[in-house]
């Protein structure tokens, strides 16, 4: 089974990730990661962090000659903006938050861990923290490539503005999505979009939305019916509510679903005239007793609007317990569309996971003959 950790802090010097259980042999090309990394940097309303960062990975060990060795993979992502703080870091003189911002993890970690500087709990909670999660998402997908499995997303929605997606064609969607700022593959709704950002930004404000993540070419049986912990829908909804600012999840339209009759929502099966059997919907999101039945995986996630804001919310100061406002750090306006990829990340990484725990294997051509083998 696969397993990672990261670790570092948003004005840290850097960013690493430890990747365990990738099976030898595997090809990897880093100009994906790093195309991937620029992938989550990229998005209209973005802030002014974005001008500095350049991310990079740097591989430390367990990719030899563009090859995995079976090892545990370290990776490094140099933050640009540490050449501003480092200073002030070792010097112990970095600005005190005592005033919690509403919606960040300011105050629940303050209590939790004891400090009374938040800014101790700020560094690590940061979304900065997504970039390690994408080069470690974007290694597990050339591994489900080798399967031809692939993921991708596009943007549904921002600040109420709902694109009109359809339901089938996702390469095309994807493709759509990579040639929009947005993420959006409907340009009518993306124009809308964007007047929504100007206008959240002109007022001081921010905006959330929802995006989609679809994997296609995953076999059926991936997970399992038998114990909670097994189901993969229900990995992959945690996998995705674990990206900041993420506070739901769907698998296909299942809060739509909710109000159909059953006729209406399930899968009809039919025989695809092969001995095999075939699919006109898929409503079940790829699902069905918590494995994969061969259709197209579709995760729905919603992101809320990022709790820095210029606009000063109403707060207490933790040192004198008096009322006050918060203070601005710097942010985006919206980051729906780098949440996206983030969100290919986690389900690529919950695919992989499920795959390798399906197939076993120490290398990728033993992976490959069992899975060949059925």
């Amino acid at each position: 089974m696969l397993r990672f950790l990261t670790a570092g802090e948003s004005h840290g010097p850097c960013l690493t990730a430890i990747l365990d259980g990738m099976p030898a042999g595997l090809e990897v090309d880093l100009d994906v990661v790093d195309r991937d990394l620029q992938r989550r940097q990229g998005g209209y309303g973005r802030g002014d962090r974005m001008k500095i960062e350049r991310d990079r990975v740097e591989v430390l060990g367990g990719i030899l000659y563009s090859r995995t060795t079976g090892a545990p993979i370290a990776l490094r992502i140099e933050n640009k903006d540490w050449a501003n703080w480092r200073d002030r870091w070792a010097a112990g003189n970095l600005p005190k938050l005592t005033i919690p911002r509403p919606g960040h993890a300011d105050y629940a970690g303050a209590v939790k861990y004891g400090v009374e500087d938040a800014r101790l709990i700020s560094e690590r909670a940061s979304a900065r923290e997504t970039a390690a999660r994408v080069a470690v998402g974007a290694l597990v997908r050339q591994l489900l490539a080798e399967f031809d499995v692939a993921v991708g997303s596009f943007v549904t929605e921002i600040g109420g503005v709902a694109a009109e997606i359809p339901t089938c064609c996702h390469p095309e969607l994807w493709s759509l999505a990579e040639a929009s700022d947005l993420r959006c593959p409907d340009d009518r709704a993306a124009e809308r979009m964007r007047r929504r950002i100007d206008a959240a930004r002109e007022a001081g404000d921010s905006l959330g939305g929802v995006f989609d993540v679809t994997a296609t070419g995953l076999p059926v049986g991936l997970g399992s019916h038998v114990q909670w912990d097994r189901r993969l829908d229900a990995r992959l909804v945690a996998a995705v509510v674990s990206i900041p600012a993420i506070k739901g999840a769907e698998i296909g339209p299942a809060f739509h679903n909710a109000a159909l009759p059953g006729t209406q929502v399930h899968d009809e099966i039919h025989s695809d005239g092969q001995g095999g059997v075939a699919r006109r919907t898929n409503r079940a999101g790829g699902f069905e007793g918590g494995m994969t039945n061969g259709m197209p995986v579709i995760v729905r996630a919603a992101m809320k609007p990022i709790p820095t804001t210029v606009s000063p919310l109403r707060s207490v100061d933790l040192e004198t317990g008096e009322r006050a406002e918060t203070e601005y750090q710097r942010s985006d306006v919206c980051a729906v569309p780098a949440a996206s990829i983030v969100g290919e990340a986690m389900v690529a990484w919950t695919l992989a996971d499920a795959m390798t725990e399906k197939l076993g294997g120490d290398s990728l051509g033993e992976m490959k003959d069992r899975y060949t083998a059925g």
